[in-house]
């Protein structure tokens, strides 16, 4: 077994893969279904492509489900890698110093990715993000992990997407009533508006906000909980997906109901959209990990773990490589040879392939980046 291997064992197959499944739709999958949906406008293909954007305001798609599901991934190893870290030695307050400079660089990384390196007026920088989100909620939940008892993580959980629904609930933006939740009128908005520097994604809006940031941290606190009890030796691991995913039906159930008066909502981050995307997290993790773990079915898992061991690095190279000509470069004499209109289908395929080769190239080489 080689050092790359040995590596990986180390880890846990089933949260690489499901990362990497999260992340593929990201990097090319969405684009090719796209492309089918072109080539072939029937029921199916428009459906699948039309689940593959996300909702304006409210309501959800499959499309709204990959932040939130990465961000409670990233909650899922925490206890793995904080209980190394402790068992190792270190204390918790140097283990808050490691947690508070990722989550920096995660913000930073996120304003980069946003504005590019240039130097812009303040006004015309835009400084929430993606990563900055994930910063942020895996920062908070960390150090809610460290310091407060275990027992208490649910009602940390419970507490911050109660907290929210409330504030936003009895409080408006001025000159709207209370308990408004358009664009204009929440709380949320107008909170981000007032207080954030730069520019806002929609003017008067930004999708990933400063002040919705309090219920995404409970979508991290829900993969630290996922993650203590995976950790328990006495369950099963055919059990263990059992258990997650009757408390993932659970979840969704709740975001059913809470949807009546809170609506699902990605925009601002509702509690009844949290509910409901950790409710389909836990549904999806106790798939993979039933099939993994449970079973012992890896050898599928190849071409989703090169890319989820590897997932912010090809995120935010987008920003640095022009993919579609590194693909045209390589590719477009198939995509003529081929004709229209099928080249944009060889296109999205050939974007995909060399990206998963680039990561491939980087997994053989056992380089991962670790922020």
């Amino acid at each position: 077994m080689d050092k790359t291997s040995n590596f990986i064992q180390s880890r846990l197959l089933s949260l690489d893969t499901l990362r990497g499944f999260d992340m593929f739709w990201i990097i090319g999958g969405e684009e090719i279904v796209h492309a089918m949906s072109k080539l072939y406008p029937n029921t199916f293909w428009n459906q699948f492509s039309r689940q593959l954007e996300h909702p304006y305001w409210n309501g959800f798609s499959f499309y709204d489900l990959i932040f939130p599901l990465f961000i409670f991934l990233v909650g899922v190893s925490t206890p793995f890698s904080i209980g190394k870290a402790l068992n190792d030695g270190k204390s918790k307050n140097e283990i808050l110093l490691k947690v508070l400079k990722r989550g920096m660089i995660l913000f930073l990384l996120g304003i980069v990715y946003n504005n590019g390196l240039q130097i812009k007026p303040i006004d015309d920088i835009r400084f929430m993000s993606v990563l900055g989100r994930i910063g942020i909620a895996y920062t908070f939940a960390n150090i809610i992990f460290l310091y407060a008892k275990e027992a208490f993580l649910i009602y940390w959980f419970a507490g911050l997407i109660i907290v929210y629904w409330l504030i936003l609930k009895l409080t408006s933006a001025p000159g709207f009533p209370m308990g408004d939740l358009s664009m204009e009128g929440n709380f949320a908005s107008f909170f981000d508006r007032n207080v954030l520097p730069g520019k806002l994604s929609r003017e008067i809006h930004d999708t990933v906000g400063l002040f919705n940031n309090i219920p995404a941290i409970s979508n991290a606190l829900a993969g630290i909980i996922t993650g203590i009890f995976l950790q328990k030796q006495k369950i099963a691991p055919t059990k263990k997906a059992l258990y997650m995913a009757l408390a993932g039906f659970f979840a969704f159930i709740i975001a059913q109901i809470w949807n009546l008066d809170f609506p699902i909502n990605k925009n601002l981050w509702s509690s009844s959209f949290v509910m409901q995307t950790v409710g389909l997290s836990l549904l999806l993790f106790a798939l993979f990990y039933y099939v993994i773990d449970g079973l012992k079915y890896m050898r599928w898992t190849l071409f989703f773990q090169v890319i989820g061991m590897n997932s912010i690095l090809i995120y935010i190279s987008g920003k640095f490589i022009d993919w579609e000509f590194t693909a045209e470069a390589f590719f477009k004499w198939l995509s003529q040879l081929i004709g229209e209109p099928y080249s944009i289908l060889v296109i999205a395929v050939a974007i995909l392939f060399i990206k998963w080769l680039f990561l491939k190239f980087l997994y053989d080489k056992k380089v991962f980046l670790r922020v």
